[in-house]
Formats: C-alpha cells, sequence, structure tokens
C-alpha cells in the first residue's frame, strides 16, 4: 500500500508538476529549438554579422592588452563606466587562438546566450509548470531580429551578460525562496531541514553566495540590470527575511562586494562616482522633449528592442507590440498580485508534487516581481532623453524586458489553452471563446512578427559578409603599404586597429582634420610622434571630400590609392 498525500486541486496561476519529469515530445522539440536558436547565431558569427564597429574593436583591444598582460582595465576605453567583463572573457580566447579575432572575440557572448537560452527556460518551468509554455518561450528567445541580435553577439559592453544574470537571479531567488528553512520544516516534518531546498541542502549556501556575486557584477559591468536586481531582491526579502539576518546575509553581503569589487577599489583609488558617468550617457546633460521621450519610449522603444521590427526601423504594422505591451503589463501584474494575495501562506499542495516544486504563492510572487522590473525599465528609458534623440540605436537599452517575457503571456497562454473561466467552473460560455480566441491571436502574432523580423534581419547577412570582406582589403593593402601609422574617423579607427592586431595604429580625427575622441590616448601619442602617418576615409564621407579638396589645393602633397569603399592619402 502507498501512503502519500492528496493533491489539492490546482489554477491556472498553480505550478504544475516538476519540470524534470516526462519529458517526452516537448522535452525533444525544446533541445531542437535551443539547438536551433544557438545554431542561427553561430552562423551570423561565421558570416561576420552582425556588421562589427569601433566601439566593439574597443573591447576587442582591451582583450588583447589583457592577454598580453599590458593593462587591465576596469572600465571601457575611454570612459568611467560599464565593466570589461567582454575582454576578459574573449582574453583566453585570443591567448590559445595566438591573436585577436572578431570570432573569438564573439564566442564568449555567444556562450553568454546559449546560457540565457537554458536559464530562461528553466526558469519558465519553475514558475509555470507548463513544458509547452516552456517551448513557447524558448522558440520566442531563439529568434532573434537585428536589435536582439545585435545585444546578444556584440561584444561592446554589458548587454550579452545582462539578460543571462537577470534570469540567472531570478532562478535563483525562486529555488531560495521555494526551500526556504521554514517552508521546509512545514513540508517534511524534520526541524532541522535536511531534505529541503529541492534535495541540495549543500548548495543553499552557494545559491545565497552566487546571487550576490552576480548582483555585484552587474552592478560593475552595467547598471541597466538592476531593476531585475532589485526585484529578484525584493522576493528574497519577502520569503526569507529571517535567513538574511543570519549567514545567508553576511555571505550574500561579502559576494556581493566581490562581484562589485572593480568598481569599488577604482571608485576608492580616484575618488571618482561611476553614477555621474551613467546619468551623463543617459542624456541628462542633453534636452529632448517629452513628446519625442513618449514616442522613442513607448511607442518604438519596445518594437525595437524586444525584436518585432526590422533592421533599423518599425514598419506601422509591426508597432501594434506597443499597444499590446502595457496590457499585457497590466494584466500580468493583476493576475500575479491576485494570485499572491488568494494563496495560502504555506500551500498544502506543493509537498505533493515533489520537494522540487515551486509553491504557487512563491511563483506568483517572482512573475510580479518580473512584470515591475520590466516596468521600472520600460519607465526609466522613457523619460531619459535618450528615448527622444537616438530612439533607433537607444532601444538597446530596453534588452533586458526579454527577462520578464514568461511573465508577461503567461496569463495569454493560459487563457489560450483553457479558457478564463474553465480551471473556476469547467463550463465554456461565448465570452470565454472570444477571450481564448483573442489570446490565441496574441501568441500567434506575437512569434509571428518576432519571426518576420528575424527573417529580415537573415537578409542583411551578405551584405555585411561584403563590407566586412572590403574592410579585410583594407587592412590588407594598409600592411603591403607599409602604412603603420593613420589618421581616421572615430568609426575607422579602433575596428581598423583591432583587425590589424595593432600592426596598423590610429588617431581620430574629426571632419575638419582636427583630432577627434581618442579612446586609448596611447595610439594618439604614437601617431602625433610618427613621421608621416596616412590619412584613411570611407569613399563618399565628408572626411574623403575634406582630403580630396586638400590633394587639389596642395597638388603632390598626397597621394591616393583607391580601393572599393575605401580611399587612402599617402603623404608624400
Amino acid at each position: 500500500m502507498t501512503v502519500g498525500v492528496r493533491e489539492q486541486p490546482r489554477g491556472a496561476d498553480s505550478p504544475r508538476p516538476r519540470p524534470g519529469a516526462r519529458s517526452g515530445l516537448v522535452g525533444w522539440l525544446t533541445g531542437l529549438v535551443v539547438l536551433a536558436g544557438v545554431g542561427y547565431r553561430l552562423w551570423l558569427l561565421l558570416h561576420a554579422a552582425p556588421p562589427t564597429n569601433s566601439d566593439e574593436a574597443t573591447m576587442g583591444l582591451a582583450a588583447l592588452h589583457i592577454a598580453g598582460g599590458e593593462d587591465f582595465p576596469v572600465w571601457f576605453y575611454g570612459q568611467q563606466y560599464m565593466g570589461t567583463l567582454e575582454a576578459y572573457l574573449a582574453a583566453p580566447v585570443f591567448a590559445l587562438a595566438g591573436g585577436p579575432s572578431l570570432l573569438g572575440l564573439r564566442l564568449p557572448t555567444l556562450a553568454l546566450y546559449a546560457l540565457f537560452l537554458l536559464l530562461a527556460w528553466r526558469l519558465t518551468l519553475r514558475l509555470t509548470g507548463d513544458r509547452w509554455f516552456g517551448l513557447l518561450m524558448v522558440a520566442l528567445l531563439a529568434l532573434g531580429s537585428d536589435r536582439i541580435v545585435k545585444n546578444q553577439l556584440i561584444a561592446g559592453g554589458g548587454y550579452p551578460e545582462m539578460n543571462t544574470a537577470g534570469a540567472a537571479l531570478a532562478l535563483l531567488a525562486v529555488d531560495l525562496a521555494t526551500g526556504r528553512p521554514e517552508r521546509r520544516t512545514a513540508d517534511t516534518g524534520h526541524p532541522d531541514g535536511r531534505t529541503a531546498d529541492t534535495g541540495r541542502p549543500g548548495w543553499r549556501l552557494a545559491r545565497w553566495a552566487a546571487w550576490g556575486f552576480l548582483a555585484g557584477l552587474m552592478l560593475w559591468v552595467d547598471p541597466l540590470v538592476l531593476p531585475y536586481v532589485a526585484a529578484t531582491g525584493a522576493v528574497l526579502v519577502g520569503f526569507c527575511r529571517r535567513e538574511l539576518w543570519g549567514a545567508a546575509g553576511a555571505l550574500l553581503g561579502a559576494a556581493a562586494v566581490l562581484g562589485a569589487a572593480p568598481l569599488l577599489l577604482h571608485s576608492l583609488l580616484t575618488g571618482r562616482n561611476p553614477l555621474h558617468a551613467v546619468l551623463a550617457a543617459s542624456g541628462t546633460n542633453a534636452s529632448a522633449g517629452w513628446p519625442d521621450r513618449l514616442h522613442g519610449g513607448l511607442v518604438l522603444g519596445p518594437g525595437l528592442g524586444m525584436g518585432f521590427c526590422a533592421p533599423g526601423q518599425c514598419a506601422t504594422w509591426q508597432l501594434w507590440w506597443a499597444l499590446a505591451l502595457p496590457l499585457l503589463l497590466a494584466i500580468a501584474a493583476a493576475t500575479a498580485w491576485r494570485a499572491l494575495r488568494t494563496c495560502e501562506p504555506d500551500p498544502a499542495g506543493s509537498a505533493a508534487v515533489g520537494n522540487d516544486a515551486v509553491s504557487p504563492r512563491v511563483a506568483a510572487a517572482a512573475r510580479l516581481a518580473l512584470v515591475l522590473a520590466a516596468v521600472a525599465t520600460l519607465g526609466a528609458y522613457t523619460v531619459s532623453s535618450s528615448a527622444g534623440l537616438t530612439p533607433v540605436e537607444s532601444s538597446r537599452y530596453l534588452s533586458c524586458l526579454l527577462i520578464s517575457l514568461p511573465a508577461l503571456l503567461w496569463p495569454v497562454w493560459t487563457v489560450a489553452r483553457h479558457g478564463p473561466r474553465r480551471a473556476a467552473t469547467g463550463r465554456r460560455d461565448v465570452g470565454s471563446t472570444l477571450a481564448r480566441s483573442v489570446a490565441v491571436v496574441v501568441l500567434a502574432a506575437t512569434l509571428g512578427t518576432a519571426a518576420h523580423a528575424t527573417w529580415r534581419a537573415a537578409e542583411t547577412v551578405p551584405a555585411t559578409r561584403a563590407a566586412e570582406a572590403l574592410h579585410t582589403e583594407l587592412v590588407s593593402t594598409l600592411r603591403q603599404l607599409g602604412v603603420r601609422h593613420v589618421r581616421a574617423g572615430y568609426w575607422t579607427c579602433n575596428r581598423l586597429t583591432f583587425a590589424s592586431a595593432e600592426q596598423v595604429v590610429c588617431a581620430v580625427v574629426d571632419d575638419t582634420l582636427r583630432p577627434g575622441f581618442d579612446r586609448y590616448p596611447a595610439y594618439r601619442r604614437e601617431v602625433d610622434s610618427a613621421a608621416a602617418p596616412a590619412w584613411v576615409a570611407p569613399a563618399g564621407s565628408p572626411l574623403a571630400e575634406v582630403l580630396d579638396e586638400r590633394q587639389r589645393a596642395t597638388p603632390g602633397s598626397l597621394d591616393l590609392v583607391t580601393i572599393e569603399g575605401w580611399r587612402i592619402y599617402l603623404p608624400r
């Protein structure tokens, strides 16, 4: 005779059995979609897509210097914020490969994306217990529009790490809240909680340390993820406040200090406040009208930042997501709050589905936290001047919203699969059928719009590969000409220096040939001390026009070498 606990009825907001049980067909499909998402991005990397730029090359140069033991930068060269974690991840790749390369720089970001996909899948199952919904989330996150793959693959500072860290923080918070000692005692009857924390009691303190370290690390890397740090931290305070007063809290604090150590040490040694640099970068020193901010933050931003728009623009029909997002945020917040208020403080049904189950109360609190973090992220971006001044490029600031997708779409999925009244009464009426149809349309439109944006992004790959080939020819030509020092525009310089592995050193000039912004001042000093630096400009650029005019005004002062897409001016 088997003795067990009678399972209590579950509503739509209650978690299903533990994620590891009976995967079947949906498990195989999920694995294939994960491979497809990673494979698509690997294909992009092998075709030099998305297109690189001098900012990414700056991170590559930092990695090159770290690999050679020449420099160990705390911040992205030329500024006092945004940590160089990507450079430290790429440095071992450069050392093993025997030199720098764009592919080597991006392999760590590809690994971070793969980890994010797995963490998001696991988080979805922990919050909902629905493996088919987990498959939908993986499918959405496997797609990649122009803006999305740029955020995930370009090693330009911060963005590839943030989603991975945010999903990990949320998952750790759910695990810690689920396995808290007071709940374990109630579920198992053991006052010491020996069988608790999902069957792995020895890992509990390690999870506290991991949460603290990631929170501190993100404070150094990029503060854009701080709303998710605060929201998941609130879940820990709400469910584990007693534990935080003991060894767990002390360990979390020590780990957070360790993660933020580069920032803290630099601030102590230099007396500089990195918050001031972050505020300056967000556009606080510039001005933009509120109509422009609202349009950039609430109309263009959501579609671009969450992967529903074509490269660099949003068609009118793609802006439907801007209308849907506020509704989804409100519905997700309301359903999570209702579930949080109506669930028992220590539900008996959670023990019936195994120690790995998440109580409905914890799941609801975590979903609410993710929704509030999304609202804070969207609000902070909208009030910044960046949303009004550069809405297309600055939409990358909304990258973290992808972490909240499971919480946003879970109510829609529940209605689409079960109907709004089925869980309560078992009956369907006309209103229920209509709501279910609307929910299905929203899910289909979300998946279809993201797929269309991915297809449009993939269409740009041949042009990107051709442009990279022209740049490779430029580097080869400079080497053949024996050119060691050049002057060029900002978006040419560090890219050229990185592509040549510093065999060609470049100093920045503006379109009037005056000194520009050099992120690494040592290059400026080396070029200024050179005998006769060359000039490099993209064909048809304002800089090329100025140099052509100079050549016409003083014939014989410059020798012109042209290759497709580029003009090289050699002083005599």
